[in-house]
């Protein structure tokens, strides 16, 4: 008896064997890239020397880097609507929407592999597609028909029971996973949903759950295509691209998690982090400054519909600012049918457009000590765009009341119509664009700010480097290589961007790097968690970072690391972290030995003193991080760059 996981692994196989922890590879039916990691992504894809994509689809979207307040991201754009129209990728314009509510509504396929160079690509498995986050080098080689290398996950059941209560989101449902697992509480991990409760969420539920199973750190989380899912495929006009999978009766599952949705509150999460649970109910009457509602967690129809329920007839209180954006085009098409964008306008909101916009830090920074209710999946320190706000992650349900009141809100205490007309049918497509029938023809457009990849180069057998950072848990991405429309520009000029790194951690980090010819980074639990940016390995390996060491790694960045060369080291005893400080001086001796031994002994010359740390890679991963990283590899092994 197999579980939906184990078949969807076991059809897309090609090496390894289905054993937790073990080593597998995967073939990958479609990739998904954005415009922040896409064009780095197209770049080293053309370096691989690859006439078109071997995908059965590939798709490049914009909905990042939208702001446009230079030159810098309308380049980028052209270079990418370019690149796909020459190597038969599908091409999503400016306002068409988030890749995942996008390709959650034209593109996915229940049995089908994704893989997408942003962490909340998992949003495609609410209709039984087994979407991954990967960073971009990943990606391309998918594209270029690589299969997907990745260590088989435990698999864990999540068995949902009953009914949500009026006032009670599917968003609170992943924020009560979160409350009971944390944000590392799903590393190595693959969520599969089960239960009798499935029959009553939608596909647009579904996808808030799966989205932010991100935040959990897993590798992805899973539902069934059911009815459920026929009936949303027909309504995108998509019918013909059902196919029913689920568990077998009586499928095992490595862990089981229960939850009685009938019992479940609304809740937030508080600042800084996805799994900082509070109810309602202990936040109620804190003053809140500004509400967003959207992001890919909570764009889609319904979400929109629920909010303006709320907000119907009602104007926001004079402190809030409140600001919208649907999830795509074909969302704002539905609520300007429905009426439901006139609700909004009558209620005071802003209407921005159909992008990430705020949550990946473009526009809407809260002011100064600012409250900041948001429908988003992440509440990073510093994500928002202002230092000192408090950001907090709710539902659109919460979000509304809230903005109405203009303090925390329960919505479960008010009365509004929570039961409304089935979504209208509207499909536009005239913002994707298909490739060139005539691929020979199309000239790559390649603006100033678009640079060369940087070149890493092989790992010698010693190392003797600087700690040039030394840093506590859970370590994001965002305090790596920091989002916001200040740095978002330069994802695809790294000398630049490698300027930002750790800005808000250590001043003048770059410098230091560079004084000291790079250096190893330390750090405790689950470094590197958050998004897919493999900007995050990139740009420290431009400033010569050459290993990371810590007390264990979050999995697309570790996958990032080892793709561009940078050793990731784990202690053999947590407690040696804390005999480190800043600027010690280590000596790492006999690296190639990692081969025969994964372990390694270090030398701490500024305390003279020795510790342990452990290489859990496999030897492939070894091959590249010798070779100075995947790119190197795959030019040595093909003879193309």
């Amino acid at each position: 008896m197999e579980n939906l996981t184990q078949k969807l692994l076991k059809t897309h196989l090609v090496s390894g064997k289905m054993v937790k922890g073990e080593p597998i590879s995967i073939k990958i039916d479609q990739t998904l890239t954005q415009d922040a990691t896409g064009t780095m992504a197209y770049m080293q894809f053309e370096a691989m020397g690859v006439k078109q994509v071997k995908t059965e689809l590939s798709v490049s979207y914009v909905d990042h880097n939208t702001l446009q307040s230079g030159y810098m991201n309308a380049d980028d754009h052209a270079y990418l609507q370019s690149v796909a129209s020459k190597y038969g990728i599908y091409f999503s314009k400016a306002g068409n929407g988030i890749c995942h509510q996008v390709h959650l509504e034209r593109f996915a396929k229940p049995g089908k592999t994704l893989i997408g160079s942003d962490s909340h690509t998992p949003t495609s498995s609410a209709i039984g597609c087994l979407a991954i986050g990967a960073g971009g080098l990943d990606v391309a080689k998918a594209m270029a028909g690589i299969p997907y290398r990745l260590t088989m996950p435990e698999i864990v059941e999540v068995r949902l029971h009953g009914r949500l209560n009026h006032g009670v989101s599917s968003k609170d449902i992943i924020l009560e996973l979160l409350r009971k697992l944390s944000v590392k509480g799903g590393i190595g991990r693959i969520f599969e949903y089960t239960g009798d409760a499935l029959e009553h969420l939608s596909v647009y539920q579904r996808a808030t759950i799966t989205n932010m199973g991100a935040e959990l750190g897993a590798t992805t989380s899973i539902f069934p295509s059911d009815e459920i899912t026929r009936e949303f495929l027909k309504r995108q006009g998509r019918e013909k691209d059902y196919v029913e999978l689920k568990a077998d009766p009586g499928a095992t599952y490595d862990d089981v998690v229960e939850i009685h949705l009938d019992t479940l509150v609304p809740l937030a999460a508080c600042p800084n982090s996805p799994d900082a649970i509070k109810t309602i109910q202990e936040l109620e009457g804190t003053k809140v400054d500004q509400v967003a509602i959207g992001s890919c967690t909570n764009s889609g129809y319904e979400d929109m519909m629920k909010a303006a329920a709320i907000l119907k007839g009602k104007t926001i209180a004079p402190n809030v600012s409140l600001v919208v954006s649907p999830g795509s085009r074909q969302v704002l098409l539905k609520l300007i049918e429905s009426g439901a964008l006139a609700t909004f306008i009558h209620a005071g909101a802003r209407i921005l457009e159909s992008a990430c916009g705020p949550c990946i830090g473009m526009g809407q920074s809260p002011k100064s000590d600012g409250i900041s209710l948001r429908t988003f999946n992440r509440n990073f320190y510093g994500r928002s765009g202002t230092l000192s706000a408090g950001i907090y992650l709710v539902s659109p349900e919460v979000a509304a009341a809230s903005a109405i009141q203009g303090v925390i809100s329960d919505p479960s205490k008010l009365e509004y119509e929570d039961q409304f007309e089935k979504e209208p049918v509207i499909i536009d497509d005239s913002l994707i664009y298909a490739p060139s029938k005539d691929p020979e023809s199309v000239e790559i457009v390649r603006g100033p700010n678009i640079k060369p990849i940087p070149v890493n180069t092989p790992m010698p057998d010693q190392l003797e480097k600087k700690v040039v950072i030394k840093l506590g848990n859970n370590i994001t991405t965002d305090h790596i290589a920091p989002a916001g429309a200040k740095v978002l520009p330069y994802r695809s000029n790294i000398e630049k961007l490698s300027t930002f790194v750790f800005e808000n951690n250590k001043e003048h980090f770059d410098q230091v790097c560079k004084e000291n010819h790079g250096g190893i980074i330390v750090a405790k639990e689950n470094y590197g968690q958050g998004s897919s940016r493999e900007h995050a390995a990139l740009a420290p390996m431009y400033l010569g970072i050459k290993a990371v060491i810590c007390c264990s790694f979050a999995r697309i960045h570790k996958a990032n690391l080892i793709n561009f060369g940078i050793l990731p080291l784990t202690f053999e005893d947590p407690e040696d972290y804390e005999s480190i400080e800043d600027m010690d001086d280590l000596i790492l001796d006999s690296i190639h030995d990692l081969y025969q031994n994964r372990t390694l002994e270090v030398y701490n010359v500024t305390k003279d003193k020795y510790f342990k740390v452990h290489c859990d890679c496999t030897d492939e991963d070894l091959d590249m991080i010798m070779a100075g990283g995947a790119l190197n590899y795959i030019r040595n092994q093909q003879g193309t760059f």
